[in-house]
Formats: C-alpha cells, structure tokens, sequence
C-alpha cells in the first residue's frame, strides 16, 4: 500500500516555479529535494491543496492565482521612512533588501523600492505578492513523519532548507 499525500505525511519533491510570462523564480533541479510536511501550510495553500491524494511519481502542472499564492500586493506595507533609520545599512541602493521586525515581531524581507535625497520606500510585500505562480511538481517520496517532526512542524533533514 503506498501512502498518498495526505496532513502529517512528510512529502518529498522536486519542484519549478516560473511566473505567467514564463520566467523561472525559483527550482530545485540539479539542487536537494525540498521536503516538508502535508498539512502545515509549509507551501503556498493553492499548491498544497492540489497535492492532496496525490502518489509517488505523480507529476502535475499547477497554476496558483496570487490570492492562494503570497496574496496580493498590500499598499500598507510599502512606507516611506527616513534615511537616517537605515544608517546601520549603508551604503543603501534600489533593490537592496533587509530583514526587518513587523508588529508582532516577525522577521520580514523588506526591499527598498525608492531613494530620494533623505527619504527612502520600502516594501515590506513578499517579492512573490500579487503575481500567479506556475509549478511543476514531482512527487518524489511520500513517508509518515517521525513524533518529533510533527511536534515542531518541520523536517528533520539533512542540508540546507529552502524557505
């Protein structure tokens, strides 16, 4: 009996993800499987819903729209702030990106968007925010997760991680 992808199952693959124009953003090809456990919101919700009873060597075509993806670009989080708060970052350029701690004291990635003379914009919106991602999934390996990997919600692996 081999297991589908179900929640609290470990599920191992290999994945592409280009936008709708085609460009590649992101691929584990020639690099580790990524691996993460069903049911924790560890991909994108539009993936993982797709995956659900999914088996070992399936492989499909996804096309997440942004509002399952990283959600729409959010106008609140791009601000203007002054030069001299991001003294410690200098010398700071567009496109630079930083981690930056939000209300509750998450570490986010802001990109600087816009620098004039002593203001600067930044944008704290995840860089895949407002865009439809498109991914091609192998399903390489499905196994139960260990008591250990359940209680801390991610796997246990070797490697390095893919966030």
């Amino acid at each position: 009996m081999s297991l589908k992808v179900a929640n609290k199952l470990v599920v191992t693959i290999h994945y592409k993800l280009s936008d709708d124009e085609g460009n590649l953003l992101d691929s584990t090809e020639g690099d580790e499987t990524l691996a993460y456990i069903h049911g924790t919101d560890s991909l994108v919700p539009g993936l993982e819903k797709v995956l659900n009873d999914k088996s070992i060597g399936d492989s499909l075509k996804v096309r997440v729209d942004a509002a399952d993806a990283y959600g729409d670009i959010l106008p609140d989080l791009v601000e203007e702030v002054d030069r001299k708060e991001l003294a410690e970052l200098e010398p700071i350029e567009v496109g630079m990106e930083f981690e930056s701690e939000d209300e509750e004291g998450e570490l986010t990635l802001v990109e600087i968007k816009k620098i004039e003379k002593d203001k600067v914009t930044i944008d704290a919106n995840h860089p895949l925010a407002g865009m439809n991602l498109n991914f091609e999934v192998d399903i390489v390996d499905i196994r139960k997760a260990t008591k250990e990997e359940l209680s801390h919600g991610h796997v246990h692996e070797g490697g390095h991680h893919h966030h």
